[in-house]
C-alpha cells in the first residue's frame, strides 16, 4: 500500500511538472508574449494582438505538442526495447529505424538535388522527407521482421537489426560524399532534428501513430514482466515469445519510426529515460513504467525544446544536442549516486 501511495505521489508531481513544462515552453520564444495572453490563447479566448494569437495557435502550441509526443513516444520505444534485449544500452532505434529513415531522406535529397530547379524544390518539401523517412524505416521493419519470423533467439535479432543499421548508415555515407555541399547541408539539418514547422495535419497524424503504438505497448504489460525473468519464465506462465517479439517490434516501428518522420532523429531521449524513471520509481512492473517513462519523456523534451529556442532569440539550436548535454550529465550523476542500474 505504502508503494502504491508512493508512486501515486510521483504521479501526481510529474503530471505538475509536465503542466508547468508545457505552459513554460509555449510562453518563451524569440517573441516575447505576455504571460496573461499566453493563457487566453490556450483557453480560446484570443490575445490582446493578433499576432501573438497566431503566433501561439499556429506555432508554439503545434510545436509543444510535438514536443510531448516525441518524447513520450521515444521514452516507451527504449523502455520496450531494453525489455525485451534486456540490454540496459539497448534505445529505440537499435532495430535501424533511424538509419532507415535517413537512408530514405538522403536518397531523396540526392536525387532532387540530380533534377533541380523546380521539380527539384517540389521534391524536397516538407511532406516528401516525412515520406520518404517514414518508407525508409518501413522497409528496415520489413527485413527486421522478415529475420524475426525465423530467428527465435531475441540476441541474435538485436545484432541483425544493429547489422541493418550499420548497412543503411554506411549507404547515407557513401550518398553524402557523392552529394554537392548545398545538399549536404540540408541533409545534415535534417539529422539535427526539428520539432518546429509541424502542421496541425502532420500533428494529428504523430498523435495517431502514438495511440497505435502505446495501445500495442500497453497491451503487452504482462508479456513484458514476465520477460524481466527470463524468456524460459516467461514461456512457463504461457507467454507466446514469437508473437510477443512481433507485437514490441511493432510497437516501437510504429512509434519511433513515425515520430522520426516527422522531427528526424532524436538521440538519448528513448535510452536515458527509462534508466531515469526507474532511478526515482524503484518498480518493475510495466504497468507503472509506462506511463511514468511517457510523462518523464514528454517533461524532458519540453525542457530541451525551451533551452533549444533560446528565448527572445532569433536563434534556434538543434533539439539533438541539447538532449545530450541536458540530459547525459542528469544521468551520469543519478547512476553514480545510485551505483546501478535498476533493471
Amino acid at each position: 500500500m505504502q508503494s502504491v501511495k508512493k508512486h501515486t505521489r510521483y504521479f501526481w508531481i510529474l503530471a505538475i511538472l509536465l503542466l508547468l513544462a508545457l505552459l513554460l515552453n509555449v510562453s518563451l520564444g524569440s517573441v516575447s508574449i505576455p504571460l496573461g495572453d499566453v493563457i487566453s490563447s490556450l483557453f480560446g479566448q484570443g490575445a490582446s494582438k493578433e499576432t501573438w494569437r497566431f503566433i501561439i495557435t499556429e506555432y508554439r502550441v503545434p510545436k509543444a505538442i510535438t514536443a510531448i509526443l516525441t518524447g513520450s513516444a521515444l521514452a516507451v520505444s527504449g523502455l520496450l526495447m531494453q525489455t525485451l534485449f534486456r540490454n540496459p544500452l539497448a534505445g529505440p532505434f537499435v532495430l535501424g529505424l533511424s538509419s532507415g529513415a535517413s537512408l530514405g531522406v538522403a536518397i531523396l535529397i540526392l536525387g532532387a538535388g540530380a533534377f533541380g530547379g523546380f521539380f527539384g524544390s517540389v521534391l524536397v518539401s516538407q511532406w516528401s522527407l516525412v515520406i520518404a523517412s517514414a518508407i525508409g524505416s518501413f522497409l528496415v521493419l520489413l527485413a527486421v521482421l522478415s529475420v524475426t519470423f525465423k530467428i527465435k533467439d531475441t540476441m541474435a535479432i538485436l545484432i541483425i537489426g544493429l547489422m541493418f543499421g550499420s548497412v543503411t548508415a554506411a549507404v547515407v555515407s557513401v550518398l553524402s560524399y557523392f552529394t554537392n555541399a548545398e545538399k549536404l547541408q540540408q541533409f545534415i539539418f535534417w539529422s539535427f532534428g526539428s520539432l518546429g514547422n509541424q502542421s496541425w495535419s502532420g500533428v494529428v497524424i504523430m498523435i495517431l501513430c502514438c495511440l497505435l503504438g502505446f495501445l500495442l505497448a500497453f497491451s503487452s504489460g504482462k508479456s513484458l514482466n514476465a520477460l524481466l525473468l527470463g524468456e524460459n519464465y516467461a514461456k512457463s506462465m504461457g507467454v507466446r515469445i514469437k508473437r510477443t517479439t512481433i507485437l514490441i517490434i511493432l510497437a516501437t516501428s510504429i512509434l519511433a519510426g513515425g515520430i522520426t518522420a516527422f522531427v528526424g532523429p532524436i538521440a538519448f531521449v528513448g535510452l536515458a529515460v527509462p534508466h531515469m524513471t526507474r532511478q526515482y520509481f524503484k518498480s518493475s512492473n510495466h504497468f507503472t513504467l509506462l506511463p511514468a517513462v511517457m510523462l518523464s519523456g514528454a517533461i524532458l523534451m519540453l525542457l530541451c525544446d525551451t533551452v533549444a529556442q533560446l528565448p527572445s532569440s532569433e536563434y534556434t539550436l538543434p533539439i539533438n544536442a541539447i538532449t545530450s548535454l541536458l540530459g547525459a550529465p542528469v544521468v551520469i550523476w543519478l547512476l553514480v549516486r545510485k551505483r546501478k542500474l535498476l533493471f
